[in-house]
């Protein structure tokens, strides 16, 4: 017997990237010797430092529910964090913890958008942010941004977008996929673009801020247009940059009332999240910021590597990034001399051929490219351009 589904449900896709994970997990259990580019997760530990604290919260009983929205200590680590690194003031009342970032994000769109409503979304864009509109029953609109932009829209692309229906603006900078990043500059001259339009809230999305190694400092979006920072929600975490994934704690601070909604929706849902994650956060917040620049330096290296090494393959071409671990190089030109129809079939052909598993560019709504994460070994990184030279050139 089949059981129907929501109707919701055929405009919501699985994760790509989470689907790439599941077949490269697969393919070695079966004994293959699959090297993964395709996972958004640093390949460093959890600094001491911050296991200890989590140690420390167990020993010492922190193990029942917490306010929905976060603990006291975290909020105000997170409120101390904003006004150190991003000059930006808020109240406890305008920030909430939620089980990582995507949570604040998906919690951000149920609370805001309605039928009707339209989510403007650059591209290429992170794989989750069509599907989370959707989900709220809004239709996602892109703004096309490609390798000859620098993978960045202008702002007389924005003010063209722009109309009464738009409700929310989501800005990932630095991005993933393409690890490109606004400047203050930049960010202002779109700032004045959203000023015309009261409606819109803006999402800023930062959640690798400090994976950032441009000679310009890292800006957020409310930072660079103070004007604008009362419909912005700020969303960050301590994954990527405190090598945290499997602890699950990301934040959003913002407008009041959103905010509010936001949790009230977590607490029918999650409740909140995870105590001695919340215990470790602070530590990493408040603590010792010198891994944190350890791994950015590596994070570095390996992406002067992979980028010279990328466009050192015949129809590959690749912009070097500002920040995140990843590349994302435009192999149309590879495609056609291979007689490809697609960018997934390329995927496919470097999986099964050079056990070399990436995600393909149509996943984040930019066919003809694809992209490699550099989160892992410069051993694993050099093996994988070898494999995938012998694979094109046999």
């Amino acid at each position: 017997m089949s059981l129907p589904v929501s109707k919701r449900m055929t405009a919501v896709r699985p994760s790509p990237t989470g689907a790439v994970l599941a077949r490269a997990t697969a393919l070695r259990a079966a004994g293959r010797d699959i090297i993964s580019l395709g996972t958004g997760e640093p390949d460093f530990d959890t600094p001491a430092h911050i296991r200890a604290a989590a140690e420390a919260a167990i020993r010492d009983g922190k193990t029942r529910y917490t306010p929905i929205e976060g603990t006291a200590e975290l909020k105000e680590a997170i409120r101390r964090k904003f006004s150190r690194e991003n000059q930006l003031e808020y109240e406890a009342a305008q920030i909430v913890v939620t089980s990582g970032a995507k949570q604040a994000l998906f919690n951000l769109c149920l609370a805001l958008l309605d039928p009707g409503d339209e989510v403007l979304i650059p591209a290429p864009y992170w794989v989750s942010y069509p599907d989370m509109a959707a989900i709220a029953g809004a239709e996602a609109c892109f703004i096309e941004a490609g390798i000859e932009q620098d993978f960045k829209i202008t702002p007389a692309q924005l003010a063209a977008a722009l109309n009464q229906k738009t409700r929310l603006f989501v800005l990932n900078s630095p991005s993933n996929p393409t690890g490109a990043c606004y400047t203050r500059l930049e960010l202002q001259a779109l700032g004045r673009a959203l000023d015309r339009h009261p409606q819109v809230v803006i999402l800023a999305d930062d959640i690798y801020e400090h994976i950032h190694w441009a000679d310009e400092p890292f800006a957020s979006f409310a930072s660079a247009c103070p004007s604008l920072l009362d419909r912005t929600v700020t969303a960050n975490g301590v994954s990527k940059a405190y090598a945290m994934t499997g602890w699950r704690i990301g934040y959003a601070a913002g407008p009041q009332e959103l905010i509010t909604a936001m949790a009230t929706i977590q607490s029918q849902s999650t409740s909140n999240a995870c105590s001695i994650s919340q215990a470790a956060a602070v530590a990493a917040l408040d603590g010792d910021q010198t891994s944190v620049s350890e791994m950015t330096r590596a994070y570095a290296e390996r992406h002067d590597y992979l980028v010279d090494a990328l466009n050192g393959i015949d129809g590959f071409a690749c912009r070097a990034g500002e920040g995140t671990f990843y590349a994302f190089p435009k192999i149309s030109e590879a495609l056609e001399a291979r007689g490809m129809a697609s960018d997934v079939e390329m995927v496919e052909f470097l999986l099964e051929e050079a056990d070399v598993a990436c995600v393909p560019g149509s996943a984040f709504g930019a066919p003809g490219y694809m992209r490699l994460s550099f989160a892992c070994s410069m051993e694993s990184l050099e093996e994988a351009i070898r494999r995938i030279k012998r694979a094109l050139m046999g």
